[in-house]
């Protein structure tokens, strides 16, 4: 049986495959997926923390941003004007 190797990658998953049993890479899947969706979490937090209004921020006067006296926001994003 002569099989023909394209690239690392497909050489690293056929070796996966005949290493590894099926358990162990699905549990591989779910840890990475979790990773992923974990990232998404803090970035949304991230976000809503930034949000002008936001529920956490000061009690009182605006938000400005670290050394720019701007507002704090997205980067990019134009404030509106009091």
């Amino acid at each position: 049986m002569e099989m023909r190797i394209r690239s690392v990658g497909v050489a690293l998953r056929f070796a996966e495959s005949v290493l590894l049993s099926g358990g162990q890479r699905r549990a591989r899947h779910n840890a990475w997926a979790a990773v992923c969706e974990n990232r998404r979490h803090a970035a949304d937090r991230r976000h809503d923390a930034q949000a002008p209004g936001a529920a956490n921020g000061p009690a009182s006067g605006p938000a400005t941003g670290p050394s720019t006296g701007r507002p704090a926001g997205r980067p990019g994003r134009r404030q509106p004007l009091p």
